[in-house]
Order: C-alpha cells, then structure tokens, then sequence
C-alpha cells in the first residue's frame, strides 16, 4: 500500500475536475451496473498515470459528448475497490493505469497501460472521445 500523503494529490487531480472516488466493492458495483455510460481510471503512481493517463482522461472530460458519470479507483491503495473493478474488465489483465467505458453495466472500450505508456495524453485524449461519440 503506497502512504496516504504521496497518493491524495494524485487522486485530487481528478477528483478536482469533477470525478467520483469509488472506495468500496459497493461503489464500485452501483457504479458500473447504473443503467449509465461510466468512465473508470484506475490511477496509479506510476509516471506513465502522471504524464500521460490522466492528463489524457482530463481532457477526455471537455468533450462535447461524454458519459454519465467520471469515476476513479486507485491502484496500490484502494484495494477492495480496485480488486472490484478489475472483474468487470475482464478478459483484460490487470493493468494500472487502465482506462474503461461501460455502457448499461458492460465493458465497452478498454485502455491498457501498454496503450498508454510512450503514447501523448493527446493521442489518449482523442482514443477516448471517439469511444465517447460511439457510446455516450
């Protein structure tokens, strides 16, 4: 588990911009199983999460078209729900920082941390709107 005081300001860079922290398996459940488009980062430490996934889902939240609801869980520290989230993103393994779109409780556009690493917050920005414009 990574210490509270190196992870809060990296949950508060999308907690900021409107995002939802889903701390339990609970959250995480009515969450995804809402009859809504829902947007999950599971955020991480990494530099990878800093310099290009978050930046990426920030901008993502700008769209003109975008889902019900932003939410966010946190990898290394927000175990049971992590561990929660990740099941419904089956068949994909687990991976943080990760990025997911659910549709009506199911998975409908996955992003993998390998999607992310070496990729500009940009080019993740525009994967997402377009995933957005599909099925928001």
């Amino acid at each position: 588990m990574y210490p509270e005081e190196l992870v809060m300001p990296m949950k508060a860079e999308l907690t900021e911009v409107g995002f939802e922290e889903l701390l339990t398996a609970e959250a995480v459940d009515n969450a995804i199983k809402s009859n809504e488009t829902v947007l999950v980062m599971i955020n991480s430490v990494c530099g990878c999460a800093a310099a290009n996934a978050r930046p990426a889902v920030k901008m993502a939240t700008k769209h003109g078209k975008t889902p019900d609801k932003f939410t966010t869980v946190f990898a290394g520290f927000d175990k049971e729900a992590v561990d929660q989230a990740r099941k419904y993103m089956l068949p994909y393994p687990p991976s943080s920082p990760s990025i997911a779109l659910f549709k009506d409780g199911k998975l409908v556009h996955f992003i993998e941390r390998h999607h992310i690493e070496g990729r500009a917050a940009e080019m993740i920005a525009e994967n997402l709107t377009a995933a957005f414009d599909e099925f928001c």
